[in-house]
């Protein structure tokens, strides 16, 4: 039997099936609409970030290198001050392909929002770029790339940290695993508070401030550019996954047990202290005005943040030593690759972003 009317036109698709609502939208379990259908938003949050992910975008091969294989093939950069690049050009090269990864394996298929999925799919190449820059660094200085990029299995404070974020992928990846239980959602936000919160809002945090701490001095300062813009773009990975965090458990309040809330305080205090022995291994001693016990202080302070803007208590109560890393985030400034000068401009389409 044909499709088409007597006229030969096709019906419209009002005539074959139920149109979609913004209020039929769920973040996960959502049954009733088609996932492809991103119009009407319902989330607008997840669309804000997407559009701030696109107002940021940038690649790495556009920030010259020059001066910093000068430096790096120079005198001038003592064993420790190489120590702190080398340990974190190794956990970066690896961490985000974790991330990449744990997004396009573990968190999409139960994502069952378009407007989310949109972001994702933005924050996968985010990653991809990101795993891309630590190849163009490790190039343009000539590195020996095994070394760097098998620092994950050799380095343990490295070691630590990714087998504490891989042990979390595992239970999604599981052919069995589901979000329909309430179990099911429980390990869904713990998995969502190990990336975003915890390895995006924690681990690579301070890896900022010890490289950008270089760039503060005029120093290693393409290396220094290139992790201004992946902080810019983590710091819309954290602000979309507090978001999906906090909107899963709104519409699922069943599975915000106070189990899993103390489950979750666990896991962020152990990543505290797994950071703290990163630092502590990357700095033995102290450079740059840089020390391992600044860095307790500065992980236990936005391990603080993150707990807060999840609904947990703060248990802390550290100060920030290094108020001064807020100022790389204003997006109304952007580096003008072949002048390495900063203009005010604003991209086409975009407005300006507030942080």
């Amino acid at each position: 039997m044909s499709c088409c009317t007597a006229t030969g036109e096709r019906p419209v698709a009002h005539d074959l099936a139920k149109r979609i609502n913004a209020e039929d939208k769920r973040l996960i379990n959502c049954k009733a609409v088609d996932v492809n259908q991103l119009m009407p938003l319902k989330y607008k949050w997840a669309w804000e970030h997407y559009n701030n992910g696109c107002a940021n975008h940038w690649m790495p091969t556009e920030v010259p290198m020059q001066r910093d294989i000068e430096l790096w093939k120079s005198n001038r950069l003592t064993p420790d001050e190489r120590r702190v690049i080398m340990r974190n050009l190794g956990f970066f090269s690896t961490a985000e392909s974790l991330v990449g990864n744990n997004i396009v394996l573990a968190i999409f298929k139960h994502v069952t929002n378009p407007e989310c999925r949109q972001y994702l799919l933005r924050q996968a190449f985010e990653e991809a770029i990101h795993t891309h820059t630590f190849h163009y660094i490790v190039e343009s200085l000539s590195l020996d790339q095994r070394e760097i990029f098998n620092m994950y299995h050799e380095v343990n404070s490295i070691h630590e940290k990714d087998a504490f974020e891989m042990t979390l992928t595992e239970d999604l990846i599981d052919p069995n695993f589901n979000t329909e239980s309430v179990e099911g959602i429980q390990k869904f936000l713990k998995n969502l508070v190990g990336f975003y919160v915890i390895m995006e809002g924690i681990f690579f945090y301070s890896g900022f401030v010890m490289i950008l701490s270089f760039k503060r001095q005029n120093r290693m300062t393409g290396i220094g550019e290139q992790f201004e813009y992946i902080m810019r773009d983590e710091s819309i990975h954290l602000n979309f996954g507090i978001d999906l965090i906090n909107g899963i458990k709104e519409e699922n309040p069943a599975a915000w047990t106070p189990a899993l809330q103390q489950e979750i305080t666990d896991m962020i205090t152990r990543a505290v202290e797994l950071e703290i022995a990163y630092a502590q291994d990357c700095l033995p001693r102290g450079i740059l005005g840089l020390n391992a016990n600044l860095f307790r202080e500065y992980v236990q302070h936005i391990a603080d943040r993150r707990f807060e803007r999840i609904g947990l208590p703060a248990r802390y109560g550290s100060k920030n030593p290094f108020p001064w890393l807020g100022e790389t985030m204003d997006l109304q400034k952007e580096k003008n690759f072949f002048e390495t000068r900063v203009t005010e401009y604003a991209k086409a389409g975009a407005g300006t972003l507030d942080w």
